[in-house]
């Protein structure tokens, strides 16, 4: 069998969980899980890790990048801050005109780039107190979301016109797209939210090398040893992996997210033993 990474051009409609157990039917593989989920309303780039083998590297990948097309509407504010709603009109104060192309572009230079502080909206599946946001909304129950930092690396005009705005994304790990059109109509005082997202990339996987899930084949799984080619890397001896396999030390050090490699595939992912050396966290 073949462990890898499936690379799936997820539709509109369907959450990732659905996207999964339709792969899991078509390969008739049981281990299979993702580097991060989409939201129904979302489309585009779902990373799976098709196997046991490549289950296991996920770890390697929890902090990885994004990028998305997002679609924003001016004019309208959301409770979801999405197109789920419900919606109501943004209440603009006297004089506020529609923003123009300079002061969307200033804002987002001024506001939106690098280190940005969010609060996700109350229906995110963050927890809190043990419980998804919400769940907790939707029972009634006051929901206090807590702010988070997050990396936005760049944000480009791709089209305006208002009331439509589309931007191209990239950003790291837990970025929410919708609080930054929330943030962002806002911050140009006509209230704004996320009509549309299309993630394009995750890491330097792209969704232009993606598949439809009903076309997933085994032919088209990255195998392991591309997957994992650029990451920190030692070759191993038989008898180094033969030690590590066992829960010796061998000597040496390695960085973070090491791989080991023998006869030309990925056999461990490797750590610092706690009294120096290198140990295996996990043998593939």
């Amino acid at each position: 069998m073949r462990h890898g990474f499936l690379l799936i051009d997820k539709p509109v409609g369907p959450t990732s969980h659905d996207i999964v157990y339709r792969v899991r039917k078509t390969l008739s593989e049981r281990k299979i899980g993702h580097l991060g989920t989409l939201d129904p309303a979302a489309s585009g780039l779902l990373v799976l890790a098709v196997g046991a083998k490549a289950l296991k590297v996920v770890e390697l990948f929890t902090d990885i990048s994004k990028e998305y097309v997002a679609d924003v509407t001016f004019g309208t504010v959301s409770v979801t801050y999405d197109r789920e709603g419900p919606f109501q009109e943004f209440e603009r104060r006297p004089g506020i005109k529609d923003p123009a192309d300079i002061d969307i572009q200033e804002t987002i230079r001024n506001r939106f780039l690098g280190v940005v502080s969010q609060v996700p909206p109350t229906t995110s599946a963050i927890k809190i107190g043990g419980e998804r946001a919400y769940r907790k909304m939707r029972q009634g129950r006051d929901v206090e979301m807590p702010t988070r930092e997050v990396d936005i690396d760049y944000c480009d005009m791709m089209s305006y016109s208002y009331p439509n705005l589309q931007l191209k994304v990239g950003c790291s790990s837990g970025t929410y797209i919708r609080s930054l059109a929330h943030d962002l109509g806002q911050s140009l005082r006509c209230g704004a939210y996320l009509s549309g997202l299309r993630r394009t990339m995750v890491g330097d996987f792209s969704v232009d090398n993606a598949s439809v899930p009903d076309d997933a084949v085994w032919g088209k799984v990255l195998p392991l040893k591309e997957v994992l080619a650029y990451m920190p890397k030692i070759e191993l001896t038989k008898d180094n992996f033969e030690d590590l396999t066992h829960g010796r030390i061998i000597e040496g050090s390695c960085k973070k997210n090491t791989v080991g490699w023998l006869d030309g595939l990925p056999v461990a992912l490797l750590e610092r033993g706690k009294e120096g050396g290198i140990k295996a966290r996990k043998v593939l």
